[in-house]
């Protein structure tokens, strides 16, 4: 299959609009809880490196979101731009936890499935968005669904940086 019947907008438009929201939304209340608490999550490597983190992947959801969206896209448009976000995302991601580990914090909430997790997301965004490109169909389904498992990590992401940053403020 090639051209619009691997990727059909209208199709898609709700989904799109659901989940871009649905991140705009997470972010502005991260950034406020960030906010509140900022002077405890910049203190620690571990708070620190997970705010960057959540605001990334959640801004990430948002982009992907607001691209497909845009008019005129075309699979092969989407799998490049779905797939560029990815690897910036997991970039930062994977960075994020190298430098949690690897410097002096709390190490809260900080575990081997949460990273593992985390990374298989932003992977089947990558695989998927490059399926996409490539003219599967099943490509937009893998990294869709990707994209919604991710925001499991995201949203508990940023409920174990509130919970630990009050955690590290007693």
């Amino acid at each position: 299959m090639v051209g619009s019947e691997v990727y059909n907008p209208e199709e898609w438009n709700n989904f799109f609009v659901l989940v871009g929201t649905g991140s705009a939304a997470l972010t502005g209340l991260v950034f406020v809880a960030l906010s509140i608490n900022l002077k405890d999550a910049a203190k620690d490597a571990t708070h620190r490196y997970r705010a960057i983190n959540m605001l990334s992947g959640f801004t990430s959801v948002f982009i992907v979101s607001a691209l497909a969206l845009m008019g005129h896209q075309t699979r092969r448009t989407l799998g490049i731009e779905w797939l560029a976000v990815s690897l910036l995302a997991a970039a930062i991601n994977t960075n994020g936890y190298i430098q949690g580990l690897g410097s002096a914090g709390s190490r809260y909430a900080l575990g081997l499935v949460r990273i593992a997790g985390g990374s298989a997301c932003y992977l089947g965004q990558i695989v998927g968005s490059s399926m996409l490109y490539l003219g599967s169909r099943a490509g937009i389904y893998i990294a869709a669904i990707a994209l919604i498992v991710n925001f499991y990590f995201l949203v508990s992401g940023s409920w174990l940086l509130i919970v630990g940053t009050l955690h590290s403020s007693n």
